[in-house]
């Protein structure tokens, strides 16, 4: 059964030990995590409360008071009990294991007895269940509460939260599906469809697998279900105005997935819906299914993914636009966006190894999804903007979703607890097995214990990405292929075994060496690391005249706290000589990028217009990398892409 050729190593089998990663797990541990239960505890000065216990306390009868938060502030917990719990796979702590168990414990005692789980609706819209499944996020807020009950369960073996949320997944499918009687309906904010698959998974039960195959197939059908759903409610959504049409686009519904070619609508909700889709592809061996899933990545990626893995081009809708729309001061490139595709990706990977999925993964940990959270983890972007002026965020509307430093907890706070279970969880993302085969997706250090084929293999990686690209691998003894990506950015690729060089088969992207391993044995992969100039497709308009400077994964950027204001005047011109130093200010071993460039003198009058002249200073300009940018005082812009 299925289509999938290989499997990822489960978490538990694979420990980070990474000069780069390991400096974000133990922020993770010991900063995010800690933080993040303080927020939804409202115990953060000068942030917006989050509410988010209180309103499972409130609702469990031992506080008073009403909702308080979005229609989905309990995600913001699952997200949470998640991170918590790919953080006890990874090292075991009783204390943070018996907050987690009390959160548990709390949730239960506010779980109907029907099975029944949503403080909006438990609390502020007694009655009104199932009555919005457009705009109103209950199956959304329980495929959360399902990824968090089914990592606690793998982390620690106890099952009460997974019941607790099969109860009510079990409802919602006795209201919801395709038999007579039921809603013929799915959710507005895809999440659940990818949860289900996991829960499958964990309980082996089929009826998981086969609600999200309906919920898959169901979505976009005609008559439209949101449309039908909103003409029941006399047009009225759910912030009390009307609207006579519903958004389909918005939230992918716009036609059957299986019809659809171009990714569109809510970038965050499209790569939640395609991670389901893809999974569900997995396991049940819908190649049709598959093959819509590579095609709405392949628009997503080649036509409107932004250079640092980015998703989300425009603020109406946090959506995607069209091809090629790629502008990089109005950008939403939400961290969620980011997070999602990586979820898309390993799916992707599962069914078929092709770097291209492999390297987008990359791209996105080192730069679109970082960006969001800030060195010490405590203050996060909700967008990741390409390029920002602060003058121009603060007096123009349409720029103010974009900041140029991070604020703290926020009301909207879906994209800190989604960095903190990306963190945890990423040793479960570099390597994977099948067909007597071991991959490795990413390098990033790690000891791991996999099984392939007929041998229980252990590996040690070594690695000093992304600031050196070279990377060791110790193995264990046993007849099997070993497998690693060739990156895309890797001009030069050298690979040797115990020192020698060594044949090898590339294809789609990896390269594949068999063997008869002994124990000990190790290969070496060697890639130098070369600044680029990267230009966009002459399409994206935006970039026209334009480069950005790369450095193996790491997507560089200009600060004005480095190079001044007025980042837009600076050039580079001809064969750029850049220079790359070791630059500790802002991260352990970290590199900055210097050249020489010209900027545009600034005037000595006050004329808006007049003549051209080729008035330049000659100036030393600094690059950092980019997710690490806003995070020192004094800056007032930044810009990704620089004229050339």
């Amino acid at each position: 059964m299925g289509i999938k050729t290989n499997e990822f190593a489960p978490l538990k089998n694979v420990k980070v030990k990474d000069g780069f990663w390991s400096k974000y797990e133990d922020i993770a541990k010991n900063v995010i995590i800690p933080y993040q239960w303080e927020a939804l505890n409202d115990r953060v000065p000068d942030t917006a409360p989050s509410h988010a216990i209180e309103n499972f306390r409130i609702a469990a009868g031992e506080a008073e008071g009403e909702f308080h938060g979005f229609v989905f502030q309990d995600s913001d917990v699952a997200k949470w009990l998640e991170a918590v719990a790919y953080r006890l796979t990874i090292a075991p702590d009783e204390n943070l294991e018996k907050t987690a168990d009390d959160v548990i414990d709390l949730i239960g005692r506010a779980q109907r007895e029907d099975g029944y789980l949503d403080t909006y609706y438990l609390l502020k819209e007694k009655g009104k269940e199932f009555t919005n499944l457009l705009d109103c996020h209950e199956m959304y807020v329980a495929g959360h509460m399902a990824e968090a009950a089914v990592a606690y369960f793998e982390a620690t073996g106890k099952r009460k939260l997974l019941d607790i949320i099969c109860k009510f997944i079990d409802l919602i499918a006795t209201r919801v599906g395709k038999e007579e009687g039921k809603i013929h309906g799915y959710s507005g904010h895809p999440e659940i469809e990818l949860a289900l698959v996991r829960v499958y998974k964990a309980t082996g039960e089929r009826k998981y697998l086969d609600f999200c195959e309906y919920l898959v197939n169901e979505r976009g059908t005609e008559p439209n279900f949101f449309q039908q759903e909103l003409e029941s409610r006399n047009f009225i959504n759910m912030w009390g105005g009307t609207d006579k049409k519903a958004d389909t686009v918005y939230c992918q519904a716009h036609k059957p997935l299986r019809e659809q070619k171009e990714a569109a609508g809510h970038s965050v909700r499209a790569g939640y819906l395609y991670t389901g889709a893809a999974h569900l592809a997995v396991e049940t061996g819908d190649k049709e299914l598959f093959d819509t899933c590579e095609t709405l990545w392949d628009n997503a990626t080649q036509k409107q993914m932004y250079v640092t893995g980015g998703f989300g081009s425009q603020v109406h809708g946090e959506a995607f636009s069209f091809d090629y729309q790629l502008p990089n001061d109005l950008s939403y490139t939400e961290t969620c966006a980011a997070i999602s595709f990586l979820f898309f990706a390993q799916k992707m990977l599962m069914c078929d190894v092709d770097s291209k999925y492999s390297d987008v993964m990359e791209r996105i940990l080192y730069n679109g999804s970082i960006s969001g959270m800030a060195l010490d983890g405590k203050h996060f972007f909700y967008t990741n903007p390409l390029e920002t002026w602060d003058e121009q965020n603060k007096r123009v509307p349409a720029f103010r979703h974009n900041k140029i430093k991070r604020p703290g907890w926020f009301g909207c706070a879906c994209c800190p607890p989604n960095l903190a279970r990306m963190i945890t969880s990423l040793g479960n993302y570099i390597y994977s097995t099948g067909d007597n085969t071991i991959y490795t997706h990413l390098y990033i250090g790690s000891d791991a214990k996999v099984k392939v084929g007929d041998w229980s293999v252990t590996i040690s990686q070594k690695s000093s990405m992304p600031w050196e690209g070279k990377s060791e691998f110790t193995l264990s003894g046993g007849s099997y292929t070993f497998a690693v990506r060739v990156p895309f950015w890797a001009d030069k690729f050298n690979l040797s075994v115990n020192g020698k060089a060594v044949e090898y088969e590339v294809k789609k992207g990896y390269a594949y060496i068999k063997g008869d391993w002994k124990d000990g044995d190790k290969v070496t992969v060697d890639m130098p690391l070369e600044v680029k100039m990267i230009e966009a497709n002459p399409f994206v308009r935006a970039d026209s005249g334009k480069v950005a400077i790369c450095r193996g994964p790491v997507v560089y950027c200009l600060e004005s706290k480095d190079n001044g204001d007025r980042l837009s005047s600076i050039r580079l011109v001809g064969e750029a000589d850049f220079r790359c130093e070791k630059d500790e200010e802002l991260f352990p071993n970290s590199v900055s990028i210097y050249a020489k460039a010209l900027k545009k003198k600034a005037w000595e009058t006050n004329d808006l217009y007049k003549a051209f002249t080729a008035s330049f200073d000659e100036i030393e300009i600094k690059l950092i990398p980019y997710a690490f940018w806003g995070n020192r005082d004094d800056n007032r812009e930044m810009a990704v892409w620089v004229r050339y």
